[in-house]
């Protein structure tokens, strides 16, 4: 039998506290854990009425009724006690004492509201992924599925029975796991191609690795239907064709012009829209190539059929092929299914024009001399020549001529564009046309930004003669539109002061340059002389802002200073 000391012993050392009183409700046992509990301390309270010592006992209470009471809650300060209370009986059957076992359950409480929040952290998680539109799935570090959402079951066509425990290989249909390798590598995987699901669906993952420190926990992959991607690409791919297939909207009435140079290049325009040959636009950026092309198709017997712009110079070499001359079923990797027609097919009976022709490369230069030679196409993949029946207009800003003579253009297709060449002038040689450019734009941009602009001054008009004009007719647009801009609401003329800062053209230092070459100055003589004018006019152009002429010339303003003084300006 255990001694009194052995049984003390024995309930100190368990971990909930234990209090028991006699029949008369005095404290006999108290052990250790009930001391900290109750902050007690035993040789104080033995012998004690319990009643007087812990407060809210019920164990008298016990003692009266004989009635256990189990899993009872009660606070003492800032502790939570989870408390049992129980009689004890002696051999008669008497109550002979009471018992109570209880327990701090702050800790727990506290580890029960973690699980409660991460309870709802894991059903917001559920939902965000549920609410995506991308198919997720998710695997343990041992490659089974933990998870996916309701887009993955509707993608690849598997169940969460399907997938949950299982290995994620189960809905592969062909290829490699892209979680076992993201497992094995430890390492993100884009863009890898498979089948997936009952189906065999094609689809794209991107996997990544779920690290927690730097613990792997598991792997996370988000699958897209490639299906889906086809689709949206072949409906941009029509837009972007339809675009190209805009009627011509443009008339010779929407050409602007009076000088003498102007009349001529819509004159000869006018006369090879009544015939079926080849016209050359010739001219620089931004002098109006496309609007000529527009009005000859638009006055020509062709009027009725498809006008179709390619910009030559925007397409790659290994698309450029392909777009003007079509393509045959499999003729390439991503060929669309049936093959597909090419521009010139489709501007069967009608015009195309092809701007920046001098950009294309000889192969495609020997396709296209076989269109103005034959009248005939072959698709790419192809050997079956295709008739078609279109008229060509080709512009260019190079000099076609150059590019013969280097080997870069070929001859015959040179003359066989340059039928009916037309020169467009630039817009420094037809200044006197600046005026009605000016009053179409104004009236152009009215309507645009919802103003009343009625004119401009004649300040204002010297000023914009005065410049040579680089970027023709776009650069007049930008001009005049931003000088619209910078009016108030109240200004109805554009004055000079509205018009934005327009930068010296070199041209005439180029020719004193050449003059001081001629008579054989000395270089540094030349070069001093050079800086000197370009210095002048920048001044001059900036109306004396010295801190903008240094930006303007792009030096320091101390570096400025320095010039002027050494060139007396």
């Amino acid at each position: 039998m255990l001694s009194i000391e052995e049984i003390i012993s024995i309930l100190d050392a368990i971990s909930d506290g234990l209090i028991a009183v006699d029949k008369n409700g005095y404290i006999t046992i108290l052990n250790t854990s009930a001391e900290k509990l109750l902050k007690l301390k035993r040789d104080e309270v033995l012998g004690e009425k319990v009643s007087e010592i812990v407060p809210n006992t019920r164990l008298h209470i016990i003692l009266e009724t004989g009635k256990p009471e189990v899993n009872q809650f009660q606070h003492i300060d800032d502790v939570t006690i989870l408390t049992n209370r129980m009689p004890v009986f002696d051999k008669n059957g008497c109550v002979a004492g009471a018992v109570a076992i209880f327990r701090d359950m702050t800790e727990v409480k506290h580890l029960a509201e973690e699980i409660t929040n991460l309870k709802d952290i894991q059903s917001m998680l559920e939902a965000i992924i549920n609410s995506t539109q991308d198919a997720i799935s998710v695997v343990d570090v041992e490659g089974r599925g933990i998870l996916i959402n309701k887009a993955y079951t509707k993608l690849i066509g598997l169940t969460k029975e399907d997938v949950i425990g299982k290995p994620a290989t189960v809905d592969i249909a062909e290829g490699e796991s892209v979680h076992y390798r993201v497992l094995k590598t430890r390492k993100p995987l884009k863009g890898v191609p498979m089948l997936v699901g009952p189906n065999k669906k094609e689809v794209i993952v991107n996997a990544a690795p779920i690290m927690v420190g730097e613990c792997l926990r598991g792997s996370v992959a988000v699958v897209h239907d490639v299906s889906e991607i086809k689709r949206l690409t072949e409906e941009l791919d029509l837009v972007k064709r339809r675009v190209r297939h805009l009627e011509a909207k443009y008339s010779f009435d929407d050409i602007v012009g009076q000088s003498q140079a102007m009349r001529e290049a819509i004159e000869a325009a006018k006369n090879a829209a009544s015939t079926n040959a080849t016209v050359l636009l010739r001219g620089e950026s931004g002098t109006g190539k496309e609007l000529f092309a527009h009005a000859i198709h638009n006055e020509s017997e062709r009027c009725h059929h498809q006008f179709i712009r390619v910009n030559c110079s925007a397409l790659t070499d290994s698309l450029l092929g392909s777009e003007l001359f079509g393509y045959a079923d499999g003729a390439f990797t991503g060929a669309r299914r049936g093959g597909r027609k090419g521009l010139f097919e489709e501007a069967d009976g009608g015009t195309i024009f092809l701007d920046e022709i001098g950009e294309i490369n000889l192969n495609h230069q020997a396709m296209l001399l076989r269109v103005l030679n034959e009248k005939e196409i072959i698709r790419v993949g192809e050997s079956r020549p295709i008739p078609v029946d279109v008229r060509v207009i080709a512009a260019t800003n190079t000099d076609l001529e150059k590019a013969v003579r280097t080997g870069n253009f070929r001859k015959d297709l040179y003359f066989r564009l340059n039928v009916v060449p037309i020169y467009i002038p630039a817009l420094r040689e037809r200044k006197e046309d600046l005026p009605l450019l000016i009053a179409h734009l104004i009236k152009k941009y009215n309507q645009e930004y919802g103003r009343a602009v009625e004119g401009i001054s004649d300040e204002a008009v010297e000023y914009l003669q005065e410049y040579d004009w680089p970027g023709n007719i776009r650069e007049l647009e930008n001009v005049i539109g931003r000088a619209m801009i910078n009016m108030k609401f109240s200004d109805i003329k554009i004055e000079k002061k509205h018009i934005p800062r327009l930068y010296m053209d070199t041209s005439e230092v180029k020719r004193k340059l050449t003059e001081q070459i001629e008579h054989f100055k000395p270089l540094k003589e030349i070069m001093e002389e050079a800086e000197r004018e370009i210095l002048k006019n920048t001044l001059e152009k900036v109306n004396g802002n010295r801190s903008e002429a240094a930006r303007v010339l792009g030096i320091s303003l101390r570096n400025l200073f320095y010039k002027l003084k050494k060139y007396n300006l």
